[in-house]
């Protein structure tokens, strides 16, 4: 429900008009992600540019951030070389930080030249740069290189450019700088000095704001949040609803619990969210374990503060933050990498507010976590953990359970552990060590080991062509941001076909091209069983189905290891005879301990 990005999912906020936001790439039709990002989906589109492409904002030069220009002085100022100029006359232009203001840099702006009698005109002249990299020339208007702009996010605190006057230049231009400091605080058109053209007269003033570029800035101390109570799982079940991971958590005690509980009230319900995050911790109300039409509220963490907000997903779009303000008694906490807050919602709101749920019915909830920065939220870093069961926020209390991998997830786990670990280990044991040992025994007409080992693979292709549907099922199509082990899955898939195929295919034991059956079908099952091993390696490590670490690697790699031992040891037999039973013995062994391995990997399973 809510949700790379990496700075591969460098989230600056796309949106289009009338509220709609743009779906991200990597999202398929699937359940709930519960993803949460920042994004402002007003009635004006909003996005940020963080490598200067701001050619959108070259009218109002207002950034398109969903958010409003700082009321406070602008700590930062423009200069020139020059008072007066003539056509093609070059002035070096300066934006830097205000010396009184310490050291307060920035990482976006825009610089444009404007008619000082229509300072909402296009842009006057042309630009040069002194600083390539770190600024850029801008098409505004009609002209090339009527503006400048960042080329990054990295901090500054000066930039030079060369203005260039035009050859039918106003009688004054005034230059303007819009400063960006972080992505939620920035100054739109800060005024800077007006140069008059040599001979002219009537030159218009410049507008009246010295104090806005030359004030020093006045620090202004962040009032704190209220102290909160330790946070604590104690009542839960008797007095309030938890939703906690790992199960029976204490968030008091254990800094990496995961926590959500809810209290009603007579007219409101206290929420208390916890959690390790770097950036933001949120959680959802939805109707489903589908992303869709959820009731989100986050806690960003933003510098030493946090912001608490409620926010609406719409279909698989940005979250839009409420217009209204339905929190109260809100608080906040940062320590240790955990970030608590606390806050209060009416049960019913007024008709008008469609977008918040009512606290009365039944809801999933998701918890969400990840990075976020200067108040911006990324893709969460897990996958969200999801209520197994609707709960009424209003009803009795009760511990609730959750996972953070869809059953659908792990039952593909499920098969592909059994498929890979098990049955086709123990079908190519049969056939290669076994061969010889029953000579007379049939079953159905056919050699015992024969069908033992054809009835194991005959398995293990259903068990992987059912595992392989799921995820497909899950998402609704192909997975974008899974790596390679989708790719390795559906080769996999693709040899596990191959095999059987070739098997009704082969010629005749007494064949003279029977050893080419023989060695293709080594080669591709082995070929095969390698490339499950690594996907399997890959799989255990995905978010939909992230088993606990480093643990559940070692004992997948125990599992594999031990397969191996079992295969050396038992291709030593086959050289040095030991004793008669020895290979049953060495199998029976072998299934035992498989099974020991596969019993804790699926355990683990069921419990993430």
């Amino acid at each position: 429900m809510l949700y790379d990005p990496e700075l591969s999912y460098k989230l600056h906020l796309h949106n289009l008009h009338y509220n709609l936001c743009i779906v991200l790439s990597f999202q398929m039709p699937g359940p709930h992600l519960l993803l949460v990002v920042v994004a402002v989906c007003l009635i004006k589109t909003a996005s940020g540019f963080a490598n200067g492409k701001v050619s959108p904002a070259c009218g109002d030069m207002t950034p398109q951030h969903g958010h409003d220009s700082s009321s406070k002085p602008a700590p930062y100022n423009i200069t020139l070389d020059k008072p007066t100029f003539r056509p093609g006359d070059h002035i070096t232009v300066t934006l830097r930080v205000v010396p009184t203001s310490g050291s307060i840099s920035f990482k976006g702006f825009l610089i444009e030249a404007r008619d000082a009698g229509n300072p909402d005109g296009p842009a006057v002249g042309s630009f040069s740069l002194l600083n390539p990299s770190e600024s850029q020339l801008l098409h505004c208007g009609h002209t090339q290189g009527s503006a400048v702009s960042h080329t990054s996010k990295s901090k500054k605190t000066e930039i030079q450019a060369v203005w260039e006057a035009p050859k039918n230049p106003p009688s004054g231009v005034q230059f303007m700088a819009t400063v960006v400091q972080k992505y939620k605080v920035y100054w739109v058109q800060i005024p800077g000095p007006v140069v008059s053209l040599n001979g002219a007269t009537g030159v218009p003033p410049p507008n009246p704001t010295p104090t806005t570029t030359t004030a020093a800035v006045t620090t202004t101390l962040i009032e704190p949040s209220p102290s909160l109570p330790q946070f604590s799982s104690e009542g839960c079940g008797r007095s309030k609803s938890c939703l906690r991971d790992p199960v029976g958590c204490d968030p008091g005690r254990d800094p990496l619990c995961f926590f959500l509980s809810f209290t009603p009230e007579a007219r409101t319900v206290l929420f208390e969210l916890s959690g390790p995050a770097d950036g933001y911790l949120s959680f959802a109300l939805s109707l489903d374990k589908w992303m869709g039409n959820d009731d989100v509220y986050l806690c960003v963490r933003d510098g030493d503060s946090v912001d608490i907000n409620a926010a609406y997903v719409s279909g698989r779009a940005h979250p839009e933050l409420a217009s209204e303000n339905v929190l109260s008694d809100t608080a906040w906490q940062l320590a240790d990498g955990v970030i608590q807050c606390r806050f209060r919602r009416d049960i019913l709101l007024p008709r008008q507010i469609e977008s918040r749920f009512s606290l009365d019915q039944s809801y999933f909830l998701f918890i969400a976590h990840g990075r976020a920065e200067d108040g911006v939220i990324y893709r969460h870093d897990r996958q969200p953990l999801i209520s197994t069961h609707q709960t009424v926020i209003t009803g009795l209390p009760e511990n609730l359970a959750g996972s953070r991998s869809p059953l659908l997830i792990k039952f593909h786990g499920v098969f592909m552990l059994v498929a890979w670990m098990t049955t086709v280990t123990t079908g190519v044991i049969i056939a290669r060590y076994f061969k010889h040992d029953w000579p007379e025994t049939r079953l159905f007409g056919r050699r015992l080991w024969f069908q033992v080992h054809r009835a194991l693979m005959t398995l293990t292709v259903l068990l992987t062509c059912v595992g392989f549907s799921l995820p497909f099922i899950y998402r609704g199509g192909w997975s974008r941001h899974a790596g390679s082990h989708p790719y390795l899955g559906c080769t996999v898939m693709a040899l596990s076909f191959i095999q059987p195929i070739m098997a009704l295919l082969r010629p005749a034991t007494d064949s003279s091209r029977r050893y080419i059956f023989n060695w293709m079908h080594l080669g591709t099952g082995t070929i095969a069983r390698v490339l499950a091993v690594v996907a399997i390696f890959l799989g255990i490590q995905q978010q939909a189905l992230l088993l606990p670490g480093p643990w559940s690697t070692g004992v997948l790699a125990g599992c594999v290891v031990w397969g191996v031992l079992v295969d050396l040891l038992l291709e030593f037999h086959s050289k040095v005879v030991i004793v008669s039973r020895f290979k049953k013995i060495v199998l029976a062994v072998f299934l035992v301990g498989n099974v020991g391995f596969l019993s804790v990997l699926l355990n683990t399973i069921r419990h993430v």
